[in-house]
């Protein structure tokens, strides 16, 4: 009895341990900044926690860039006081001043207060394109899904599987379309703009603060050198000519009348001489 035991636990480790193998994209795919820490649940699935107290934050970022795909990962973020953190899930082409981005921020906030969700568009070093969405459940209860489609079209922002935006390429407008980018996550001290445009800090009694985060995929084409095609994985058309239908622009519009916190193409005061060119035709 005792040696069958003994064999069921070693069997059940090795399968543990196939399964963790199978799912260790972290190092495999990302190099880390910073406080982060990988384990495995039950399941065998990778959980990297990014951790932020008075001395530093946490990060990992993707060793290939990507010109176009469909990116999602799953997290868990702060429970309780989150005020003054911010949590990402982004994609950039670097930190230079023309460069391009697509960004999801989850902005920290008080005990019983909802966090928002920030998404924002760059193109040739302009931003300045926020739409802000309180989040319709606890984010830090369990995991939720968050995905960004990017092709040459458009940008589809997802949680779970609702889409809550697009934004859409014009001709004669920016867009992220012409510069590799990167897989970024990060957990930072956002303290000076998170919580109520800054009124609300880090309570830094309530440190270490973690995220985690699993589950990451990147169904993406990568760059071949200047002016090769692209090398992209079979059956890119499942997302490389994707956009939103009838149905999915409903639950935008659904998202937008009962959980947009913020809306540039509303905000006059921001804008004296005029908004976006997109805001017309979006």
């Amino acid at each position: 009895m005792a040696a069958r035991r003994a064999l069921s636990a070693a069997v059940a480790v090795a399968l543990l341990a196939a399964s963790a193998s199978a799912d260790s994209w972290l190092y495999e795919k990302f190099t880390t900044d910073g406080h982060v820490r990988a384990d495995y649940n039950a399941q065998g699935q990778q959980v990297t926690s990014l951790i932020l107290d008075r001395q530093s934050g946490g990060a990992f970022y993707s060793r290939q860039k990507y010109l176009y795909g469909v990116f999602s990962i799953q997290m868990k973020l702060i429970r309780g006081n989150s005020a003054g953190t911010v949590t990402s899930f982004y994609l950039t082409s670097g930190d230079g001043p023309g460069h391009d981005e697509i960004d999801m921020e989850f902005m920290g906030n008080s005990t019983g207060e909802p966090v928002v969700l920030n998404t924002n568009v760059w193109a040739a070093g302009d931003g300045k394109k926020e739409q802000q969405f309180y989040l319709w459940f606890d984010p830090a209860a369990d995991f939720h899904t968050y995905t960004i489609i990017w092709n040459d079209r458009n940008i589809i922002f997802k949680v779970d599987d609702l889409f809550i935006r697009s934004f859409r390429r014009h001709a004669d407008l920016p867009y992220p379309g012409g510069k590799p980018m990167s897989v970024h996550a990060t957990l930072w001290d956002g303290s000076f703009w998170a919580t109520q445009q800054g009124k609300v800090k880090v309570d830094w009694a309530g440190a270490p603060f973690v995220v985690s985060y699993r589950g990451y995929s990147a169904d993406a084409c990568t760059p071949n050198g200047e002016g090769k095609p692209l090398a992209c994985p079979a059956g890119t058309d499942r997302w490389m000519s994707r956009q939103l239908d009838a149905a999915e622009w409903g639950t935008v519009a659904w998202a937008k009348q009962n959980y947009m916190h913020y809306n540039y193409c509303e905000d006059g005061w921001r804008f004296p001489q005029g908004f976006p060119g997109e805001c017309s035709r979006n």
